[in-house]
């Protein structure tokens, strides 16, 4: 068939249905027979001769079966193709036998037969995906045929054994057909086709079915597959001219198919190093630079970023020779191919850093930044050092980009970097000054990206010649060694010059050359150890209690690497020095000197140099973690552990502040998040389990080479230590760790043991000590009672005995102890059940908690002290109140009974003189030292003399101040404990009668009658119950401090005596007490806080001590709760303490009123505007707490909607404005909570109104600047806008308000709504613009009339003036 053009054929074969030829059979209308015996025909003559294919009838039979290869079934389809697959293979080899013969003429036979089986094994592809659908769609029903699935096309070699038609899979038959492929590529085709675009066209053909089996995803997951297709195009490259065309196929491949964006990378691969044919890449890799991408097109720069990033893990090298072309989508629009290119310049640095020609960079480096010169040898790795800093300054750069994809990209890729074996210390410290600014960031994912660089810089630190561990304090000394060393040498020549003598020079020299050489085997030791430190270990662990206090003191000491004994260097000696003064003789030597310390001073630089860079690192990761501390607080879950695990990795590290951010954690154990998710494929736990397993490794995982008791002693030592300095907020996060982590059995009773040991130790403890095993033993028993129910006597005897006695605050923890006996279950609302446990009145407890309270006592700690006992008394006691007033009453008399004069400050100080007096000096040091603060409400400051000492001409009449301060505080106390001891009775009574009803239902008959009269008795009894609390509800009103038999009622009227005579009682200690007992009654009865609550208010206004002031505002809150009805009348006055000069004073305030606001206990009537102050406060404390109070009041329905208008009034005019700065951020932050659009809509109509009643033009640009804040998402809102313009088109001639308006118009015009009124929008922006101008000349206008009348006034002035002296003259005459 000589008239075969294969180029006209493949143009033809595009349209099927309009392809025609000489001997087409119309195989659709063929019966199965025929058809088989079509198929048959054709297939038994290729099988005879492969060159059968030219004969016009058999060519036209494959022609007529693949056109209608609908019409076929899979059956024969397997046929066709294993008869063309054997006859091409038969065809090949023939063809390269004929060309090893070198016979031309035979060689060019084969053309045609391998063109027209190129030609039908392309059309077979196409036609064989006919096959698969429609077999697919429309498989004949009746009888089981070939199974025409999913492949309709089978391509099999002479080799492979024939599947049975229903098996039959052309994916698993595709890797035989590329090898067949294969094998013709490797023809030398110019030897046949002589003109080039023959060739091509046939290459082009022979390649479209490998193209056509990549774009399918399937068949490219196949690993046989993909290495078949790579084969086929790399040979097609590089033997057959395809480079071109390849190139193009793959770029549209490229474009097209996201699928293949890696496996077209993985085939350059493979042709540039096993077919040493790189250039195709180059090719592309250029074409890529050359193209540009819009930041809306997210398709393409996918695929071509992902093509780039796997070409660039597979040979970097190729990537770099192009890098300076691709470096232009730094600037892409498209951020996917500004990820790929930060990807690729990390991988190449990666390749240049890690490759073994270049060992020795990062020391090359650190030699550079000294200034030390490299030598000839250097040259090379200089210049690689050179590129490498620059693709790191590149890196650097990017940190700033403006999408968060691409800062998080290269925060990932820099921390990537760190893994390599070169350090560039430089360059790390570049990297950790850029963590350090992401972590302010806006993205969250992005400063979660800069801690966990932060954590990789920290692991892979390269300072590890001292240890490894990065202590500030530590580095500093050992860099002021290293400075000393280093001045010493280098004062060395100079010193030779000024000697006379070489003997003592010569000692000198020897002991400095043997301190170098110690140096330098050292460096080398800590080179070649161990790099990465191990776990933070102290050197106190052991917890023996005869040795506490040696523990203590050596607690922080560390072994100095540098104080370890070395083989000393033997260094030449130098020769002694003339002892005349020749100046040749002084210049060799200063040579020879010089000489002989050139490496030691080299070292010496160095050293110093790395000690710099040590401090600098250290510095800068400390100065990021203050914001990693408030990282902590973040919504944001994966952040907060991934702040977790930095505070963790740096404390195993010792810096010197990370454990202020393991205390700062400490908070998080009340994170309500306690479901693990994923990231990335990994599971990530919940932040509270992180945080437990967070401090289980840091305080009570064993460590090696510890025996049992020194890890027991070691984590009880750390138990306590947790205590020390810690704020009572860290302490009740603490009881909640140690109670969780009691509870799932994570603290080994050895430990418990240990730690009663420390408590009952008789030996001279230090204080804080044992005080910290008695907090840590009372959080225990939180969760296992057991712990202190085995040992109450023990904490009756060292708590509240003579160690109790000489440490009040000792006393105070054992109290806290002793409360843990009644258990922690916490009481259901409603619930009558009562676990709590109660101990007779009897027990020789209470008479140890009487003798605590009432021993004699002047020192502030026995304030807290006393509240814990009386705690404890009313936690466990069956009759409390018994015990209470016995105290009270003796209190009582030690304090009003006559004592003979000049005797009572020489009682107290005989009382004071002895042990206590010590004890308690000691004790105000211990806490001044730990900073401890009190746990009670109102802690009084130090104890002042009594009234008599101060004034020794003062009447008999007068009593001690300090005693009388002690008493109230004891009343007031007991008070608010009896109230809350007479609801547990009522729930008791309600019990009871709930216990007999049962027994009675359970005990009743059953008949009618009874069940009647069982009704009738429920019914009484439910009386009975109100009756129960009405019963209780008066005795708190009327009996607790009106009582005739009430002790309590006898305090009253004096504590409202106290109060009210400032003049007379000006004690501050006494002042403090009396207040703060005369708020806890205000709780008790509503007739008696009816009565006294504006003398509370009055104390609010008028005391000067912020910690009464402090203390006011709680109680406020306590009674609001108590008697809302009472404070109603006084609310205004509530707010007063947010305008509070002290911050104690406000954040108080803020904490109550945000507290009674949310839940509905007092009503606010305009005074939000105050809360809404606080937003931007300068105390940053204060400012959190107010956006979270509007953050929790948005969930209100309408709450902050309701409110905005009084909002608005109160800051923009009046006494309480605020200026224009300050107002528009607090406007910002609440009109976010603006989210409904009815609200929107509503608030512009009101805003508009405003303009209308206000003359102020700061009013106006206020108005404007909220209207601005508004979203306009409907069309409704704009509306309201236009039609109030009325209101405010004359002051639009005001720039700011004028502004505010175009700022609307552009928000308005940029929603994408389908009803947006764009003619409306373009109407009005002409109206604003003729007002604002017509505005602008009314102003000009008013402005000439004003200057006029200034002007006449003037001149009438002048004229009067005038004719006065004129005046005068006329009377003279």
């Amino acid at each position: 068939m000589s008239s075969f053009e294969l180029q006209d054929e493949l143009q033809a074969v595009q349209d099927v249905d309009a392809y025609n030829f000489d001997n087409e059979y119309d195989v659709s209308a063929l019966d199965p027979p025929s058809l088989a015996a079509l198929l048959a025909s054709a297939v038994d003559a290729l099988a005879n001769s492969s060159d059968a294919i030219t004969v016009p009838d058999v060519f036209d039979a494959y022609r007529s079966l693949l056109k209608h290869a609908a019409a076929l079934q899979g059956s024969h389809m397997i046929k066709i193709l294993d008869s063309i697959s054997s006859a091409y293979h038969a065809q090949i080899e023939a063809t390269v036998r004929d060309l090893e013969d070198d016979d031309p003429h035979s060689a060019l036979a084969h053309k045609t037969p391998l063109e027209m089986y190129a030609f039908l094994l392309h059309w077979f592809v196409s036609a064989a995906e006919k096959v698969k659908s429609a077999g697919e769609d429309d498989a004949p029903a009746p009888v089981p045929k070939t199974r025409r699935g999913r492949g309709g096309k089978a391509a099999a070699s002479r080799v492979t054994a024939r599947k049975p038609a229903e098996d039959w899979s052309w994916q698993d038959q595709v890797p035989p057909t590329l090898n067949l492929i294969s094998k013709l590529l490797r023809i030398k085709t110019q030897r046949i086709w002589q003109t080039s675009a023959e060739r091509e066209t046939f290459i082009n053909c022979v390649l479209r079915p490998v193209y056509h089996i990549t774009e399918n995803e399937q068949y490219m997951k196949s690993v046989d597959i993909r290495r078949g297709t790579y084969k086929v195009i790399c040979l097609a490259v590089k033997h057959q001219g395809h480079a071109l065309a390849a190139q193009i196929s793959i770029m549209q491949s490229l474009q097209y198919y996201e699928h293949l964006s890696e496996p077209m990378a993985e085939c350059l691969n493979i042709l540039a190093r096993d077919f040493d044919h790189p250039q195709l890449g180059d090719d592309i890799l250029r074409e890529i630079a050359g193209k540009t991408f819009s930041a809306q097109d997210t398709k393409g720069p996918r695929a071509f970023s992902r093509f780039l990033v796997r070409y660039a893990e597979l040979a970097p090298r190729q990537l770099l020779k192009q890098l300076s072309l691709l470096l232009a989508h730094l600037d892409s629009e498209s951020y996917p191919m500004r990820m790929a290119l930060v990807e690729i310049i990390g991988g190449i640095i990666r390749e240049l850093a890690d490759s073994p020609e270049n060992d020795g960079l990062g020391a090359l480096g650190a030699a550079a930044a000294a200034g030390i010169g490299m030598g000839p040898a250097g040259g090379d790795r200089a210049k690689q050092l050179k590129q490498i800093n620059g693709l790191y300054e590149l890196l650097l750069e990017r940190t700033l980009d403006l999408s968060s994809y691409v800062r998080v990209k290269v925060l990932s890729t820099l921390s990537r970097l760190c893994d390599g074996t070169a350090k560039f210390p430089q360059q790390r410290l570049a990297m950790a000054r850029a963590a350090v600014d992401a972590l302010e960031d806006k993205a969250s994912g992005v400063r979660k990206a800069a801690v966990s660089l932060l954590v990789k810089l920290i692991l892979t630190h390269p300072y590890n010649l001292y240890g490894g561990y990065l202590s500030e304090t530590d580095w500093k000394e050992k860099y002021e060694q290293e400075t000393a060393i280093l001045a010493k040498m280098e004062g060395e020549v100079g010193k030779a010059v000024e000697r006379e003598e070489g003997e003592g020079s010569q000692a000198d020299g020897d002991e400095e050359d043997e301190g170098i050489g110690d140096e330098e085997e050292e460096e080398e030791d800590a080179v070649d150890g161990e790099k990465k430190p191990r776990k933070k270990r102290r050197n106190d662990d052991s917890m023996d209690v005869d040795d506490e206090d040696r523990e203590d003191d050596g607690a922080d000491d560390s072994d100095d690497p540098m104080s370890d004994s070395a083989p000393k260097a033997h260094k030449p000696k130098k020769k002694k020095r003339k002892s005349e003064l020749d100046l040749a003789a002084l210049t060799n030597e200063a040579a020879a000197l010089g000489a002989l310390n050139e490496n030691q001073h080299l070292e010496a630089k160095l050293k110093k140099k790395f000690c710099l860079d040590a401090l600098e690192f250290i510095r800068t990761v400390e100065e990021g973690m203050k914001t990693v501390q408030k990282l902590l607080a973040s919504t944001n879950k994966l952040e907060v552990l991934e702040a977790m695990e930095f505070f963790r990795v740096t404390y195993e590290y010792k810096f010197d502040a990370a454990e202020a951010g393991i205390k700062k954690m400490l908070h998080l154990i009340w994170s309500k998040d306690n479901n693990a998710t994923s990231e990335d494929g990994r599971e990530l736990k919940s932040v509270r389990s992180r945080l437990l397993e967070c401090y289980r490794t840091i305080y009570f995982e064993p460590i090696q080479n510890l025996d049992p008791k020194q890890q027991i002693n070691r984590i009880a030592k750390n138990m306590i230590e947790m205590t020390y300095n810690a704020t009572l907020a860290e302490l009740t996060s603490l009881e909640e760790m140690m109670r969780q982590l009691m509870e799932e059995n994570h603290i080994n009773e050895d430990v418990v043991a240990k730690l009663w040991q420390v408590y009952s130790s008789s030996r001279p403890l230090p204080r804080a000590q044992r005080r910290g095993a008695a907090i840590i033993l009372g959080m225990l028993a939180l969760a296992k009672r057991s712990v202190v129910a085995d040992r109450v006597e023990t904490l009756v005897k060292v708590g509240l005995g003579d160690l109790g006695k000489a440490d009040l605050t000792l006393a105070r923890y054992t109290c806290v102890a002793l409360q843990r006996l009644n258990g922690s279950a916490k009481k259901v609302k409603g619930s009558l059940l009562d676990k709590s446990l109660r101990i007779d009145m009897d027990n020789p407890l209470f008479r140890k908690l009487q003798d605590a309270v009432e021993r004699p006592c002047r020192t502030k700690e026995w304030f807290p002290m006393a509240e814990q006992a009386i705690n404890t008394v009313y936690a466990l006691g069956e009759r409390p109140d018994v015990l209470c007033g016995s105290v009270i009453k003796n209190l009582t008399r030690r304090i009003f009974t006559k004592k003979p004069l000049g005797n009572s400050h020489s009682q107290s100080l005989q009382l004071d003189k002895g042990s206590d007096l010590d004890a308690m000096d000691e004790d105000s040091e211990e806490d001044r030292e730990n900073g401890e603060a009190d746990a009670t409400q109102a802690a009084p400051p130090s104890p002042s003399k009594s009234a008599a000492s101060q004034d020794p001409t003062a009447s008999k009449d007068t009593g001690d101040a300090f005693e009388l301060s002690q008493l109230l505080f004891l009343v007031g106390h007991v008070a608010i404990k009896q109230i809350v001891f007479l609801e547990l009775v009522e729930r008791e009574w309600k019990r009871q009668k709930h216990e007999k009803e049962m027994a009675a239902k359970l005990n009743g008959s059953t008949n009618a009658q009874d069940k009647k009269d069982q009704e009738e008795l429920d019914q009484v009894a439910g009386n009975a119950e109100d009756e129960i609390g009405e019963r209780i509800a008066g005795m708190r009103e009327h009996e607790l401090l009106y009582g005739e038999q009430s002790l309590l009622a006898t305090f009253g009227p004096m504590l409202v005596h106290i109060c009210g005579s400032p003049h007379k009682f000006k004690n501050r200690t006494l002042r403090m007490a009396s207040t703060l007992a005369f708020s806890k009654f205000l709780c008790v009865s509503s007739r008696f806080c009816e009565q006294h609550h504006r003398l509370l208010f009055k104390i609010l206004e008028t005391s000067k001590d912020p910690s009464v002031r402090s203390n006011i505002v709680i109680a406020l809150g306590d009674v609001a709760v108590s008697f809302s009805s009472i404070i109603d009348e006084s609310n205004d006055e509530l707010y007063t303490g947010l305008r509070d000069p002290d911050m104690v004073v406000k954040k108080n305030t803020l904490m109550v009123l945000t507290h009674l606001i949310l839940n509905g206990m007092v009503k606010v009537k305009g005074q939000m505007g105050e809360m809404a102050k606080c937003v931007e406060d300068e105390d940053e404390r204060i400012s959190d707490l107010a956006k979270l109070f509007f953050a929790e009041l948005s969930t209100k329905d309408n709450a902050i909607y309701n409110n905005l208008p009084d909002v608005i009034s109160h800051l923009s005019v009046g006494a309480h404005a605020i200026d224009e700065e300050a107002f528009q951020s607090t406007m910002k932050y609440i009109f976010t909570f603006i989210e409904k659009e009815k609200q929107a809509e509503n608030i512009v109509e009101k805003l508009c109104q405003r303009f209308r009643l206000s003359d102020d033009p700061r009013q106006w640009r206020d108005v404007a600047f909220c209207l601005s804040l508004l979203p306009f998402k409907s069309e409704r809102s704009v509306k309201k806008l236009i039609e109030g313009l009325q209101f405010y088109r004359d002051k639009l001639h005001e720039e700011a308000v004028y502004a505010r308006f175009q700022e609307i118009l552009t928000k308005a015009r940029s929603n994408k709504s389908a009803n947006k009124p764009d003619a409306e929008l373009n109407e009005f922006e002409n109206i604003l613009e003729e007002n604002r101008r017509q505005g602008a000349e009314d102003q000009d206008f008013e402005k000439r009339v004003e200057g006029r009348k200034a002007i006449a006034k003037k001149r009438a002035t002048r004229r009067t003036a005038r004719k006065k002296p004129v005046a005068r003259n006329d009377d003279s005459d």
